[in-house]
């Protein structure tokens, strides 16, 4: 294999490297082999399909492995032991995974790629539709990791403090009074707070029939499994948005450059090298988009670029009330833990208390 790689640094913050591999092999003689060959369908006495035409159904056979998925895996992970062994050798303590969130069992939104045009407009400040995609992403990963720390925490206090005896455990009425006076604001803004936030946990414990710690932490158990489910929700609707967005951009791209290749496949053959060269941007982007194209037709996906934008804008509305639905339940979270920051606050008053010593003899 021949590969023929370009570096491009501008200085402008997207250092990266173009590296273009053959796919035809090297004869013995040095010349180029053909990158494909003919192959005939065998019915299953192994003997030629006729296709009707006075000819046999055949396919076309990659002569070398080179373009073959699997070895993009291999590649792929190689790079990543290559990286992740210079890292460590400068003392960095970043690592990479060449694999995507989901294999690697991660429930995280991936980003999408900006491509060097949308980075560049992003760092001018200007704001492109694939930025925006991000940082929503970005917003939706950060609100599921809040709830899940807030979960964790709640979930541990509670479940320590329903299995203390009857008489330890902390009375919600009573913290719920303590966290009036503990908590009293001088002026009228954090009067009016704290009377919200009362009045949210309140709410809350009068809505779901809480009147005990066992009955809290019960309550915190079913918040963390309704969590799960609706990040599992979340991360798949984003996921599948993700793949939906990426089929309407590359049908967009088949569609602008597809005059470009017709207007190529009309070029003499004396002037097709010229015309390439002019135009090789364009070709490339074209020839991309159809091979993408065509490996979702040959994978049973029809192209169907208005019902992919149908199922984007159903998942949008779904992932948007999912999202309010875990927004809800941050603001829940949120007050029962101010009612747990309370019952520590007690506990270190308790502890900071002066203990009568017994008389020395």
């Amino acid at each position: 294999m021949c590969a023929d790689f370009a570096i491009h640094d501008k200085g402008t913050g997207n250092p990266h490297v173009h590296i273009m591999l053959t796919l035809r092999p090297l004869k013995e003689n040095g010349q180029w082999g053909a990158k494909c060959r003919k192959a005939y369908d065998l019915d299953e006495n192994g003997q030629r399909i006729p296709d009707g035409k006075g000819g046999w159904k055949n396919h076309r056979e990659d002569t070398t492995d080179w373009n073959d998925k699997g070895n993009v895996e291999i590649w792929r992970a190689a790079w990543a032991a290559y990286t992740n062994r210079a890292l460590e050798s400068a003392g960095r303590p970043e690592r990479i995974d060449h694999r995507s969130y989901k294999r690697q069992g991660i429930d995280k939104i991936p980003s999408v790629h900006l491509g060097p045009a949308a980075s560049q407009m992003e760092k001018r400040g200007i704001r492109t539709d694939k930025g925006e995609v991000n940082r929503q992403i970005a917003a939706d990963n950060k609100l599921l990791k809040e709830i899940k720390a807030r979960i964790t925490r709640l979930y541990l206090w509670s479940k320590d403090e329903a299995e203390k005896p009857q008489t330890q455990q902390s009375s919600l009425t009573a913290l719920w009074e303590a966290q009036q006076q503990l908590n009293a604001p001088r002026t009228r803004t954090g009067k009016i707070r704290a009377l919200q936030e009362s009045a949210a946990l309140f709410s809350f414990l009068q809505a779901n029939g809480i009147q005990s710690m066992q009955q809290l932490h019960e309550k915190i158990a079913d918040m963390n499994s309704r969590y799960y489910d609706l990040r599992g929700k979340i991360v798949k609707a984003e996921r599948r948005i993700t793949t939906l967005t990426e089929r309407g951009e590359m049908w967009k791209q088949y569609n602008q450059y597809k005059s470009i290749h017709k207007q190529f496949a009309k070029v003499k053959p004396e002037k097709r090298e010229q015309f390439e060269q002019r135009h090789s941007r364009e070709l490339i982007l074209y020839d991309a988009a159809d091979r993408y194209l065509k490996e979702l037709k040959d994978n049973g996906e029809a192209i169907t670029p208005k019902a992919w934008q149908r199922e984007i804008d159903q998942l949008t509305a779904g992932k948007q009330t999912d999202t309010l639905a875990m927004k809800s339940m941050r603001e829940d979270l949120k007050a029962v833990e101010r009612l747990r920051k309370t019952a520590e606050q007690l506990s270190r008053q308790e502890l900071d208390k002066p203990h009568d010593r017994e008389p020395e003899r």
